[in-house]
């Protein structure tokens, strides 16, 4: 029965302890409001403008989020709520703003980008002429000396900045200097780092870029869904773009979910959250140092940190399969310049959103580097660390 898999789950959940940067634990009340008489109800169209009757406290709703959403990320940029997820955001950025063949200039996926960022098994990488930059060899960071000579040799109608592995911060305003000398929009997908963004734990692209899309888990600690924040004059396209355009009726009960999290944002707990979540990223990373792992930029800004295993004589996926097995939720990643495929990439990447959520701290952050560092190490006896792993989830209960 399906009651008997969700029941499975919460305990798997309690019992091991996520470490992917792109998970965490929504609060109860926001799960509530996910699973709220919302869900049943259509409401195809934006506020005022419905095509079904009965969406009164619909109106009301997403015009809440919607100025929650500029509240919490400290805004005036208009903002669409009703995106299913990251991936049609962006989709609908670009659907509004370009033709069919124009070039967009992105980071490379295996150097930290995401699919939707030109890839070309991407739709995005189909559509579009898809340009990318990528990390320097030596510093394993973005040079924008270099966006900027790709950016004047190709003419992008719209550059991107973001990342889904990588792990420092971005200079928006050098990104917003590069687009405005080639004439181009500046889209920055903040998915991974927007929580730390609304803390001020990170810069803010508010200002600079003319579009900016996120998801809203992660380290929001919302349901799986997507904001578009756009100046005014490019908004009217834009949603236009995703509603009728790519999408139907918006998922209520996702938009309810979002609004929730965002109120618990604006709380001075989340503040503090979102600073131990990098002070955590920190910690584990300086831990792997002395443990004589390869950290990729040699730390983390952010909070995600990303391991170079081919000096442990083991791949990404074996490390994920070894580590599950002791109830360690990592996940396998390619690395810049990675000599392998990416079914079987070099890397592991680790991050501190779920852990920091479930109360864990600095010291507990450490403890897992050192569990993490003895797994692939070749530990002898697993199931001593699978104990520690059970003992510690036990200890720090998820929300």
């Amino acid at each position: 029965m399906i009651s008997d898999i969700l029941a499975q789950e919460v305990l798997r959940q309690q019992h091991e302890i996520s470490l992917i940067p792109s998970e965490n634990h929504p609060s109860l009340a926001v799960r509530q409001a996910v699973s709220s008489v919302f869900m049943g109800k259509y409401a195809e169209g934006y506020p005022g403008k419905r095509y079904y009757a009965g969406n009164r406290f619909a109106d009301e709703l997403e015009l809440q989020v919607q100025a929650l959403a500029q509240q919490v990320f400290h805004t005036d940029y208009l903002v669409n709520v009703q995106a299913h997820s990251g991936s049609p955001a962006n989709m609908a950025v670009y659907s509004a703003l370009l033709q069919p063949g124009d070039t967009i200039l992105g980071l490379k996926l295996d150097h930290g980008g995401h699919l939707t960022h030109g890839h070309g098994v991407s739709l995005t990488g189909k559509l579009w002429k898809a340009v990318h930059y990528q990390v320097q060899p030596d510093t394993e960071l973005v040079s924008l000396e270099e966006v900027a000579k790709l950016a004047r040799e190709h003419q992008p109608k719209l550059i991107i900045c973001g990342a889904t592995a990588y792990p420092a911060q971005i200079d928006f305003a050098g990104f917003a200097a590069i687009a405005k000398e080639v004439g181009a929009y500046l889209l920055a997908d903040i998915s991974h780092i927007s929580g730390l963004v609304a803390a001020g734990v990170h810069p803010s692209p508010f200002g600079h870029a003319d579009v900016v899309t996120t998801t809203t888990h992660k380290v929001m600690r919302g349901p799986r869904g997507a904001l578009i924040f756009a100046k005014p004059e490019l908004m009217p396209a834009i949603n236009k773009a995703l509603f009728p355009g790519m999408q139907g009726g918006p998922h209520l009960n996702t938009i309810a979910g979002i609004g929730v999290a965002l109120e618990e944002m604006l709380l001075p707990s989340y503040q503090e959250y979102a600073e131990q979540v990098v002070l955590m990223a920190k910690a584990m990373a300086a831990r792997f140092t002395q443990h004589g792992f390869k950290v990729l930029t040699g730390g983390t800004e952010v909070h995600q940190l990303l391991l170079d295993l081919r000096g442990q004589k083991i791949l990404g996926k074996e490390a994920q399969e070894l580590l599950e097995s002791v109830g360690l939720i990592t996940n396998k990643n390619g690395i810049p310049f990675d000599p392998n495929p990416p079914t079987k990439p070099s890397g592991l990447r680790l991050g501190t959103p779920a852990i920091a959520s479930r109360g864990m701290g600095v010291a507990e952050a450490e403890h897992l580097a050192d569990l993490i560092a003895e797994t692939i190490g070749g530990a002898t006896d697993l199931t001593l660390i699978a104990d520690q792993v059970r003992t510690l989830a036990a200890r720090f209960p998820t929300p």
